[in-house]
């Protein structure tokens, strides 16, 4: 599944290196990334929290799980998680991070897609039949497409930006004093 996802472009995984030591790094990235409260109205709580901080999640010696924090009327909304490893080597901090944009929230959504338009065009072709206008079975694929396609669109950008993000974050925590 994660071959899958990556050729899709909806796993990347990136390698960042940082001149400094692990356990400063990991107490500088707690202070910067706000516990994770899951649950019901979790993304509520994240937009109404009187917290600077860019992501929530969980950090310990070992490693991360992030996540961007919901703001308030925000369009680039994103749902990517990061998952990271820290490794020391000499004086330099290795971070490999694996980002996933791909919720499993999203597999029943794309079986309902696949079951609706397979049983639309099913039972609307065999009803119709030769008195079905040429436009209809063109415009009901291109419907089709639209609505499996943009949200594959969203979380593949959601992936970039994540990437993006949390690199320049983690080079920023890394510069703090």
């Amino acid at each position: 599944m994660d071959e899958l996802l990556t050729k899709l472009r909806l796993v990347d995984t990136m390698t960042t290196e940082l001149k400094t030591s692990k356990s400063e790094f990991v107490v500088k990235l707690k202070r910067c990334v706000d516990e994770d409260t899951s649950g019901p109205f979790s993304n509520l709580r994240d937009v109404f929290s009187s917290s600077n901080n860019e992501f929530k999640g969980a950090v310990d010696l070992n490693g991360f799980k992030l996540k961007r924090k919901a703001k308030l009327f925000d369009a680039n909304a994103n749902s990517a998680t990061a998952r990271g490893r820290f490794r020391e080597d000499r004086d330099t901090l290795v971070v490999t991070t694996q980002i996933n944009g791909f919720s499993k929230a999203m597999i029943p959504f794309y079986i309902l897609i696949l079951l609706f338009y397979g049983v639309f065009l099913g039972v609307f072709t065999q009803d119709a039949g030769d008195n079905m206008p040429g436009f209809v079975l063109p415009f009901v694929v291109l419907h089709g497409l639209f609505m499996a396609g943009i949200p594959y669109l969203i979380m593949r950008r959601g992936v970039s930006k994540m990437k993006y993000e949390l690199e320049r974050e983690l080079h920023y925590i890394a510069a703090k004093a």
